[in-house]
């Protein structure tokens, strides 16, 4: 950041007073400029035991294969955002939506929330944001072709919990370890 979005006057990057983190303040116009985590909000799609992922149309990760999901808007719920990014990238529809992940990843800044939710029905489509919509069994996951990993360990803890039979809520910190070391299959 170099200018204030309210004054348009340079700032600097300082430790504010009574704060522990440096920040872009403007010495202008005083306003102090937070840098928060974006939350990214989507849904693990099942019909009849398969999962439905879209291929990417739209950059980053181009005709990767992914869940979902996309950034949360101001003014919604995680609830009503992951809803709206799974109908936004595949017009599927889903039903009983329960809280399944939450992912940090903090050496991106970035919260992950999936919902696990039923399609009533196999109704779904290509659109803008997505190339081409699937159906997956396990087995035919397009592992080394998945677009981000939070999505890979998604799919496998979701795997995972359904040979054990039960769901329970997940959190877990992502480390850099997952972002950079190749992917085993």
């Amino acid at each position: 950041m170099k200018y204030c979005s309210n004054c348009s006057k340079p700032v600097v990057s300082e430790i504010p007073s009574g704060d522990n983190r440096l920040r872009y303040v403007c010495r202008h116009c005083d306003s102090i400029h937070y840098q928060n985590p974006r939350v990214i909000a989507g849904v693990l799609p099942i019909f009849e035991g398969k999962v439905l992922l879209c291929r990417r149309a739209i950059q980053p990760r181009l005709d990767y294969w992914t869940l979902p999901a996309g950034f949360l808007e101001n003014g919604e719920s995680t609830l009503d955002g992951a809803l709206r990014e799974c109908y936004e990238e595949s017009h599927a529809t889903v039903v009983d939506a329960e809280l399944y992940a939450l992912f940090d990843i903090p050496q991106i800044h970035q919260v992950y929330v999936f919902y696990r939710a039923t399609m009533p029905a196999p109704d779904y489509a290509a659109t803008p944001e997505s190339s081409e919509v699937g159906l997956f069994a396990e087995n035919d996951i397009p592992w080394e072709h998945l677009a981000f990993p939070v999505v890979e360990i998604t799919l496998r803890r979701f795997f995972q919990d359904r040979q054990a039979g039960t769901f329970t809520v997940r959190q877990e910190t992502i480390e850099k370890k997952w972002l950079t070391q190749p992917k085993d299959t």
